[in-house]
């Protein structure tokens, strides 16, 4: 387990999202997992590489047939 911690500036940066994001995301408990030490807010690299590939989206293309105008 790391225990390098990530500040909230550092982890918008990685994210590439705003700090409003991220705070928006805990409140409504959807965003990484985060470290709460009194009134610090941190992040674990390894929790946000985690949250990055548990959003990952499969985009599955269906094979059309499209008619033939003749």
């Amino acid at each position: 387990m790391s225990l390098e911690l990530i500040t909230e500036n550092e982890a918008s940066a990685i994210l590439k999202c705003t700090k409003a994001a991220l705070r928006r995301w805990r409140r409504e408990r959807r965003g990484p997992r985060f470290v709460k030490l009194g009134r610090l807010i941190r992040y674990r690299q390894s929790d946000l590489e985690m949250f990055v590939e548990q959003n990952t989206q499969n985009v599955i293309t269906a094979k059309r047939k499209f008619a033939t105008i003749s």
